[in-house]
């Protein structure tokens, strides 16, 4: 595996990617979409996993650079963040992803915010196959209902963010406009994919998340 940096332009200024590049020749990408906190160290490891399952993996940097020391500062930097402008970063990396490295095939995927920002692309963005947002956001029912893409929402029964009442909104929504969404539930808490966070962090519903996911890539992509 090696990494490597993507450099790019958007409507709201320039950002960058992490990227991290198997061994092997593929055509197939995964995006990473950061939590709350940014483009941290556990984010870029999560890339590298993906690297380490044969895809090119692509993390975005919606923050542009910062990272947050604390939750009230990842907290104000999040509502800070337009909605568009962090999709519009997602567009620019794959654009600029697909020319550097000859992809043809994408699968995003994201946790906490990133969950938010994942599900609200494969809403809203053309070129990807699978989408496995994780406890993010609902978007609005007029753009939830633009879904076409194969998608695994994963939820923590525990949740006081994402909710058991929120998951059961999007099912409900999923069910009235037949939506291509799967909905998985752990008995977690909202983070429960994060091993830096002992407090929150569920090995074993981890483990059984990430084999689901990686699958549903591979089948998908």
């Amino acid at each position: 595996m090696r990494t490597d940096s993507l450099s790019f332009d958007t409507a709201n200024g320039a950002s960058s990617a992490y990227v991290a590049i198997p061994d092997s020749d593929t055509e197939r990408a995964v995006l990473v979409i950061q939590e709350y906190w940014g483009l941290n160290d556990h984010i870029k490891d999560i890339a590298n996993r993906w690297s380490a399952e044969g895809f090119i993996a692509i993390a975005p940097d919606l923050y542009r650079g910062k990272v947050a020391a604390n939750p009230d500062e990842a907290g104000k930097m999040m509502q800070a963040l337009q909605i568009s402008d962090g999709v519009d970063i997602i567009r620019n990396a794959m654009d600029k992803a697909r020319g550097a490295y000859g992809l043809t095939h994408f699968g995003i995927t994201g946790f906490c915010m990133g969950g938010t920002y994942a599900l609200r692309s494969a809403c809203e963005l053309e070129g990807l196959s699978a989408s496995a947002p994780f406890y993010g956001d609902i978007p609005e029912e007029d753009v939830l209902q633009k879904l076409t893409v194969p998608t695994i929402f994963v939820s923590a029964t525990k949740d006081k963010w994402i909710n058991p009442e929120k998951v059961a909104q999007l099912e409900d929504i999923t069910e009235r406009f037949e939506l291509p969404i799967t909905s998985v539930k752990y008995e977690a808490d909202h983070a429960f994919f994060n091993n830096t966070r002992p407090e929150v962090y569920d090995e074993t519903a981890a483990r059984d998340a990430w084999a689901l996911v990686t699958g549903f890539f591979n089948d998908r992509l």
